[in-house]
């Protein structure tokens, strides 16, 4: 596999999308995932996904990682989130401390849920907390891991909001530089 692309566009005015202040707009392919970020961070393609720091790593504090898949068009609904959750979360190498409760929601045909876990930085020592959230609609499924400082939380408790609350996926357009314009 080649190395991952990363494009950022600037996009007609009139594109329509609306961003919170002091945001900007994440968008994968050309709509499969859409959410707002804040605007200082740095976003990293990588491998298995696009990853945003609020510093240019080594220097960052935080991490957000996205990815997603593209599901066969079946009834997704005999799976819940839930156990996809749980399954993601035991297969972290991480050796976590506590968790936190299991947050499910649903905003109309996108189901959303999320966990956080505490752990010790093995390198730094620090208390350091990883959420991890699942979410699907129709035939697209997204991951997104967020891991900060303990230290951070309500600072990131902000940003974890934005992301979750902006979260689209499925709202393809054609033209990325131009966005789902309203005539």
């Amino acid at each position: 596999m080649g190395e991952p692309e990363s494009e950022t566009l600037r996009i007609d005015p009139r594109h329509g999308w609306r961003v919170r202040p002091g945001c900007k707009i994440f968008v994968a392919d050309r709509g499969a995932v859409r959410f707002d970020y804040p605007q200082d961070w740095i976003v990293v393609p990588d491998e298995d996904s696009v990853k945003l720091y609020d510093r240019e790593p080594p220097d960052d504090a935080c991490c957000l990682a996205v990815s997603y898949l593209r599901l066969p068009a079946i009834d997704w609904s005999g799976l819940p989130l839930r156990a996809l959750l749980e399954t993601a979360i035991r297969g972290n190498e991480r050796s976590m401390g506590t968790f936190g409760p299991m947050t499910e929601t649903r905003r109309l045909d996108l189901e959303l849920a999320w966990q956080e876990m505490s752990f010790l930085d093995p390198a730094q020592k620090r208390e350091a907390r990883s959420r991890v959230s699942i979410a699907r609609r129709s035939n697209l499924q997204c991951l997104i891991t967020f891991d900060f400082w303990a230290a951070n939380l309500e600072e990131r408790n902000a940003a974890w909001a934005i992301v979750l609350e902006t979260l689209e996926l499925g709202e393809f357009i054609r033209d990325p530089s131009r966005g789902p314009v309203v005539s």
